[in-house]
């Protein structure tokens, strides 16, 4: 698998140590020390997959994150530290595909970075194919948009692939860690806010009367399912 990572973290001893074992299984890299580097490099290079610390100088990771899902799916893996849930939470939200709490070993971030690459290189991990609609809603997976009244919407990554999921498959009950395994990809890891989170900011792009079919069924998750159907 030809991979090529840009690994963007202020610290020189991560970029020596993911560069020794990189080198070594054929990984192709370049570093960027801060926000701004970072931004600079993704904006010139042909990356496969971005290694993002939450913590930088001059533009912290979330915004990085926030800036790249703009225009970009490009995968992203969030380093963070155990004290940083509230952004690893808010990375989620703006649509980081995984995270890996520091310290770490270099070969747990290699075998993270394969995964991430191979879920999407593989389209078929989700079944996710074409267009749904329903009603004035229309989400295009293949696009990764969500147009209302044949007008767009802006979402990130994540949003529609969850919107995607409920609509795609009405009436059926999806527990949050289900949406967690199926969307990212990786077993569920407690943090069962991101999923609530995410569906606040959905219905919050939808109109009154669609946000009301995606129904809470508490204490178990989400389905979508319209009363008046």
């Amino acid at each position: 698998m030809d991979i090529h990572v840009l690994i963007c973290d202020d610290d020189p001893i991560v970029h020596e140590a993911l560069s020794v074992y990189f080198d070594k299984y054929g990984i192709k890299h370049e570093s960027a020390f801060n926000g701004q580097e970072c931004l600079d490099k993704y904006k010139q290079g042909n990356f496969d997959i971005i290694v993002l610390d939450i913590m930088m100088p001059q533009i912290d990771g979330i915004e990085v994150c926030r800036r790249i899902r703009i225009d970009s799916n490009l995968p992203i893996i969030m380093l963070t530290a155990k004290s940083e849930e509230i952004d690893r939470l808010l990375a989620f939200d703006l649509g980081a595909d995984d995270y890996i709490v520091k310290p770490f070993s270099s070969m747990e971030v290699i075998a993270r970075i394969k995964a991430v690459i191979n879920r999407v290189r593989n389209s078929t991990n989700k079944g996710f194919s074409g267009k749904v609609t329903f009603k004035q809603l229309s989400v295009d997976i293949t696009r990764y948009s969500i147009l209302i009244d044949n007008k767009p919407t802006h979402a990130t990554p994540k949003e529609v692939e969850v919107l995607y999921l409920l609509l795609s498959n009405p009436k059926t009950v999806y527990t949050r860690e289900q949406i967690m395994n199926i969307i990212w990809g990786f077993e569920y890891s407690g943090d069962s806010r991101t999923i609530d989170t995410h569906i606040k900011r959905i219905r919050a792009k939808l109109p009154l009367d669609i946000q009301k079919c995606i129904q809470t069924i508490y204490g178990v998750g989400y389905k979508f399912e319209c009363s008046d159907e």
